[in-house]
């Protein structure tokens, strides 16, 4: 495409909205385009933001929706009517020719400012189950994009792409196995685990793997990922054993994608999506407060396909975890197996094709 578009990217408030935001984000760049992406205040923003200078961020005030009938509703909606004409003086400003939302409830306001403004907008929903925010957003698109097939039954009434779910560039080159183990201080002749709990509701899993780590063989290693709310508390679990390295924090995923074996996480689309990319086999046990259930119905598309084990938590305990992944690691054939399923599922050029969509909708406008 010849000409020069300016985009808005509405990505922030978890990991799984702004590393595919940013993944977009660089895309378009390398594509002559020029791009800004909105993001929350929360702390997670600002420091995953701060790994990528060479890309413009603007903060937006933005906060998830309560219960309908509840008392809060009432200053919800003034904050966020108070957001959207903000978005639309950003928009005037930046002179936008398009808005791209990343889910969750920060992309409403920049999407519905575009759409008053009669910019062309387009919503991106990662999971197999959209979140309610994407289906609401989704009826001021002009597209919605989408991670998985399955979402699609969801947007009757809207124009649809599966574009799959962009992953950060760095994702795709990965340093060496044995360049991991160093940076993390781990034995690169042992096999190691990778548990990663995501942005929300880790406590018990840490607390399942951190138990399952002491019952593992000797030739198993584990990195654990704990989050900066749980890391005294696994740190202690973990206490006396030269098999298992805790981290509150972690701003080196690629890094730890190629030290590990096998990953046990939640079931996030984005972490999903990673996941796929490196090839790796999984255990996946999905947060089971997440709503509508939406990580039960992305883990039983990696299950169906032979990429991973789904096992709910309240079916768990770190015996039964040692066990499983103890039995995936020493089945070559199963290990393999699993390992060629994630890499099919993997959309490597994701990030590519929403840039196409885009490109080839503002161009017929």
């Amino acid at each position: 495409m010849s000409k020069s578009l300016k985009i808005i990217i509405a990505c922030g408030g978890t990991g799984g909205h702004l590393f595919p935001g940013i993944a977009v984000g660089e895309a378009l760049r390398t594509r002559g385009h020029e791009v800004l992406l909105l993001i929350s205040e929360k702390k997670v923003d600002a420091e995953a933001s701060a790994k990528y200078p060479h890309l413009r961020f603007q903060t937006l005030p933005a906060e998830a929706k309560p219960p309908t009938f509840s008392p809060r509703m009432l200053p919800f909606l003034w904050k966020t009517w108070g957001t959207i004409r903000r978005c639309k003086a950003i928009l005037r400003g930046f002179g936008a020719d398009a808005v791209l939302g990343m889910g969750g409830f920060t992309s409403l306001p920049p999407v519905y400012a575009a759409h008053k403004l009669g910019l062309k907008t387009f919503v991106h929903d990662s999971n197999a189950r959209p979140g309610r925010a994407n289906v609401l957003t989704s009826r001021f698109c002009t597209q919605v994009f989408l991670g998985l097939d399955a979402a699609k039954a969801f947007f009757p009434h809207r124009e649809t792409v599966t574009t799959g779910t962009p992953v950060r560039p760095e994702i795709a080159k990965l340093p060496t196995h044995k360049e991991a183990a160093a940076h993390f201080g781990l034995d690169p002749g042992k096999t190691t685990i990778l548990v990663t709990g995501g942005s929300q509701g880790a406590r018990r899993l840490n607390e399942l793997c951190a138990e399952a780590a002491g019952k593992l063989p000797p030739e198993t290693q584990v990195l654990h990922i704990a989050g900066a709310l749980d890391f005294a508390r696994v740190t202690e679990i973990a206490s006396g054993r030269t098999n298992h390295m805790v981290l509150g924090f972690c701003d080196q995923m690629p890094t730890a994608y190629a030290v590990a074996d096998l990953v046990i996480a939640r079931a996030g689309a984005s972490s999903l999506t990673e996941i796929a990319m490196c090839g790796h086999p999984s255990i996946l046990i999905p947060f089971p407060f997440a709503a509508d259930d939406h990580q039960t119905r992305n883990a039983e598309i990696f299950a169906a396909a032979g990429a991973a084990v789904l096992i709910q938590e309240r079916d768990l305990d770190a015996e039964k975890l040692a066990s499983m992944a103890t039995s995936i690691l020493r089945d070559l054939p199963t290990y393999k197996r699993m390992a060629k399923a994630a890499r099919a599922l993997a959309v490597p050029d994701a990030a590519q094709r929403v840039c196409t969509a885009i490109e080839a909708t503002l161009t017929h406008s």
